[in-house]
């Protein structure tokens, strides 16, 4: 189980996992509560990378960034982790 504290966003952090490249289980702390529960049900069960190329450059208003950003930045994070940790 992987936990991100957010930046820039109304959310607080993100907690969620990844298995065999598969996204679970997500969970953001704080934030529009319908709508990233909506979010955390919609990406349940999807390719991680995928989630991450749907997600990554949402911005919220005027800022650069989202929930669903954050989301997308915490699982490259999160994939790349796990890419290392099967090199070695």
């Amino acid at each position: 189980m992987y936990s991100c504290k957010t930046r820039g966003t109304c959310s607080r952090s993100i907690q969620f996992d990844v298995v065999d490249g598969v996204v679970r289980d997500v969970c953001f702390e704080g934030g529009c509560n319908g709508n990233l529960k909506g979010i955390g049900k919609l990406v349940e069960g999807m390719p991680a990378q995928r989630v991450v190329e749907l997600l990554e450059g949402t911005s919220c208003g005027p800022r650069s960034t989202s929930c669903p950003d954050q989301l997308a930045q915490a699982l490259k994070l999160a994939l790349e982790n796990q890419k290392e940790l099967a090199e070695k």
